[in-house]
């Protein structure tokens, strides 16, 4: 009996180890013999929450993915906002119609308005990500001509409108940054980094304008479904807690995050709407993490419930065309 269990056990450990290499190959990991076995060891915390959680009965599943060899401590130092970012807006300046709304939208369906998923890297600049595809979609859908937009340049130059490059912002300031500035360039025109440099903005070479910023109102989700469902794509921010970094599928829920507006530590793009055959009401939302996460670079978060406060601080550009 003893012989059997140990058995077992030398069995799951070299299976966790082989199917860490697989994925140390998959994803071009090299390490030297000590940082191997420190990461087997985290690999392996992950897999076995992933594994647990996919046992369960839950609206989303896991995965690994390229963040399964880091701690979600690392992980937020890498790819969340490290400077707190209190994005409320109390009373926003969207106006709202009463309806009716289609049951089920998404921008990436009605036309070339929304551009491919991007990869911010190691740096906590998913402000940007969220600041340029918005801007990209709103001005496509105003003018009919899709161009990816310069994050680096919000990086290098957005920093006198509470913005902090690699260390977190926000779309809204982003918005205004580029308002007040006279455009945003190109991605081809000022390339993406991944780290925070000196601004090289140069005006001439503007290639998308900002008119106005607008706010929704704090906490209004209907808002947002009304300005989703007439207008465009809307930037929002919101809680990114452990369980999140290891999704793969599904409406995602949480009851670890926090829904006020002071917790807020990642900002995306949400494209659309609509629910599950179980009519739980979701969000279509565009990430900044590249296609091999989540749902070819999206996620499905659940709609309705202010969840991990993703109708604290939403906003979207006036495009200046």
């Amino acid at each position: 009996m003893l012989i059997s269990a140990l058995l077992t056990a030398s069995f799951c450990v070299l299976s966790e180890e082989n199917q860490f290499k697989e994925w140390m190959s998959k994803h071009n990991r090299v390490y030297d013999t000590e940082e191997f076995y420190h990461r087997l060891h985290i690999f392996t915390e992950n897999k076995r929450t992933v594994d647990r959680h996919n046992a369960g009965n839950h609206s989303y599943t896991m995965g690994l993915n390229q963040f399964s060899d880091m701690t979600f401590e690392e992980f937020r130092k890498f790819f969340l906002l490290t400077e707190t970012q209190n994005c409320s807006v109390t009373k926003g300046g969207h106006v709202s119609r009463t309806g009716p709304y289609p049951e089920f939208v998404d921008w990436r369906m009605k036309g070339n308005f929304v551009t491919p998923v991007k990869n911010q890297g190691h740096c906590g600049s998913c402000w940007t990500f969220s600041t340029t595809g918005c801007l990209e979609s709103v001005t496509a859908i105003a003018t009919g001509k899709l161009i990816p937009l310069s994050e680096q340049q919000l990086i290098d130059c957005a920093k006198d409108f509470n913005n902090h490059g690699c260390f977190g912002g926000l779309p809204s300031q982003a918005f205004e940054y580029i308002k007040y500035s006279n455009g945003l360039m190109t991605e081809e025109d000022y390339p993406y980094k991944g780290y925070d440099g000196s601004c090289h903005f140069d005006p001439a070479l503007a290639a998308a304008f900002v008119l106005d910023v607008v706010n929704i109102t704090r906490y209004d989700e209907k808002a947002m479904v009304d300005a989703v469902a007439r207008l465009n794509p809307v930037s929002f921010a919101f809680d990114v807690t452990s369980e999140f970094m290891h999704y793969k599928a599904g409406v995602y829920t949480s009851t670890q995050c926090k829904n006020t507006a002071g917790k807020v530590n990642h900002a995306v793009l949400a494209v659309g709407y609509g629910a599950e055959e179980n009519d739980t009401p979701y969000w279509i939302v565009k990430n900044s993490w590249g296609e091999a996460w989540g749902i070819d670079g999206y996620f499905l978060i659940e709609r309705g419930k202010n969840m991990c406060g993703l109708a604290a601080c939403s906003s979207y550009p006036l495009p200046l065309v």
